[in-house]
C-alpha cells in the first residue's frame, strides 16, 4: 500500500470510529421509525425504499406520522423540506473545504451529510494539518451513519407490531440528548453560547407552530442571536484600545 492509500485509509477509518460513539442515538429513533411505518399502511417495500432514499431521520418519521394521518402528498413534501433546511446551513459551513472536489465526490457526500457526520467532520476539516484527503474522513463517517440508520431501520420493520406503542416509551429522548452532545465541543466562545442559548429557547417559544416552521425560525434567531454578541464584543474590544 503506497502512502496515499494508506492516507485515505486512515482518513476513512478514523471517520468511522470518531461517528461510533454517535451511532446509538439512531438506535430508538430508527427502531420507532421501522415500528411506525410497518403500523402506518406503508409496504415493506416503500419503508425501506424511504430509509435507503431519504436517509433523513427526523423527515422519515415526521413523513410517516402524516402517511399514517392521510396528509396530502403536498404537506408532507413541505413540511419534510423545512425540517430539512438545516442542511443548507451544513453545506455552507463545509463548501469552503469541499468546493475543489469534482461532483463525483460532492453529490454522495451531500447526500450521506447527517447532523453527526457534520459534527465530526467539520471538526476535522477545521485542524491544521497537511492532508489533502479529509474528505475519506467524512466519507468513513457517513457510511458508518447510514449503515447503522439502515440497520436500525429494517430491524424496526421487522419487529413492526411485536413493538407496543413505541412512540409512549420515549426512546426518542436520546435524539435531543445527542445533538446537545455534539454541540457543547462547539461552545467555546461567547458569541456561541449566546447563539446556543437563543436557539433553544426559540424552539420552545415557537415549538407549536404549524409544519415544523419553528425550527427554521430558531435557526435564524440563533444565528442573528450570534452575530449581534459577535459584532458587539468585537465593538467593546476596539473601544477598550482607544
Amino acid at each position: 500500500m503506497n502512502r496515499s492509500e494508506y492516507a485515505k485509509r486512515k482518513e476513512f477509518l478514523s471517520g468511522a470510529r470518531d461517528t461510533f460513539p454517535l451511532l446509538l442515538g439512531a438506535l430508538p429513533f430508527g427502531l420507532i421509525y421501522g415500528a411506525v411505518a410497518a403500523s402506518s399502511g406503508l409496504s415493506m417495500t416503500a419503508a425501506v425504499a424511504m430509509s435507503a432514499l431519504v436517509f433523513a431521520g427526523s423527515a422519515q418519521f415526521i413523513a410517516v406520522g402524516l402517511v399514517c394521518a392521510q396528509t396530502p402528498v403536498a404537506i408532507i413534501v413541505l413540511t419534510t423540506f423545512i425540517v430539512n433546511l438545516r442542511h443548507m446551513l451544513y453545506s455552507a459551513t463545509l463548501l469552503p473545504y469541499l468546493k475543489n472536489l469534482p461532483q463525483i465526490w460532492r453529490i454522495p457526500l451531500a447526500f450521506w451529510l447527517t447532523d453527526e457526520t457534520f459534527a465530526v467532520t467539520v471538526h476535522r476539516f477545521q485542524k491544521n494539518d497537511s492532508s489533502a484527503v479529509k474528505h475519506w474522513y467524512q466519507l468513513g463517517s457517513s457510511i458508518a451513519m447510514y449503515l447503522n440508520w439502515q440497520f436500525w431501520c429494517f430491524l424496526g420493520l421487522v419487529l413492526g407490531n411485536r413493538i407496543p406503542d413505541a412512540q409512549g416509551w420515549g426512546l426518542d429522548v436520546a435524539m435531543p440528548v445527542t445533538f446537545i452532545g455534539m454541540i457543547i465541543p462547539f461552545v467555546k466562545t461567547i458569541p456561541v453560547m449566546v447563539c446556543v442559548l437563543t436557539a433553544g429557547a426559540a424552539s420552545l417559544l415557537t415549538l407549536a407552530m404549524p409544519y415544523k416552521l419553528g425550527i427554521v425560525v430558531s435557526a435564524f434567531a440563533g444565528i442573528a442571536a450570534g452575530l449581534m454578541a459577535q459584532r458587539l464584543r468585537k465593538a467593546g474590544k476596539e473601544g477598550l484600545r482607544r
